[in-house]
């Protein structure tokens, strides 16, 4: 009368869940280089270098980060410098220092946060170029220089 009829569809195949797993570095941990994450990454401690994650980024308030993240979503309640990418949603907390280039689909930025950058909204484009602080070749610049 009251018995179960369903049968238990769900399967332990390797790789379920991992959309819903958080890679963690706790504080004390400092990492230089690149560091890649195809879920959500938590950062308490400090990176020097770029950061590439398919998922959200977490800074949590003692992290420092200087360099690079790509990601499709973040969090930043740390220190952050550098360049930032983020394909959907920026989340800046109160205890945020950001510094640097910003590129975000869409930005929060709560009251106390220091957020000092150059902030591009909306799409991001296929191929990001980095600004040069020169605009002459290379052989032009060689040119210039022995001409004088």
């Amino acid at each position: 009368m009251f018995g179960n009829n369903k049968k238990d569809t769900q399967s332990n195949s390797p790789g379920q869940g991992a959309a819903h797993s958080l890679n963690t570095l706790t504080s004390g941990t400092v990492i230089q280089g690149i560091l890649q994450a195809e879920s959500d990454i938590r950062i308490d401690g400090t990176i020097t270098g770029k950061l590439l994650c398919a998922a959200k980024v977490i800074l949590g308030p003692e992290s420092v980060m200087e360099g690079e993240i790509k990601c499709k979503q973040a969090v930043i309640e740390g220190k952050f410098s550098g360049q930032l990418f983020v394909e959907e949603l920026l989340n800046v907390r109160e205890t945020a220092v950001i510094d640097g280039d910003v590129h975000v689909g869409k930005l929060i930025v709560q009251p106390g946060a220091k957020f000092n950058v150059i902030c591009n909204m909306g799409a991001l484009p296929k191929d990001i170029k980095p600004k040069s602080a020169s605009t002459k070749q290379p052989a032009q610049a060689a040119k210039s220089a022995d001409d004088q």
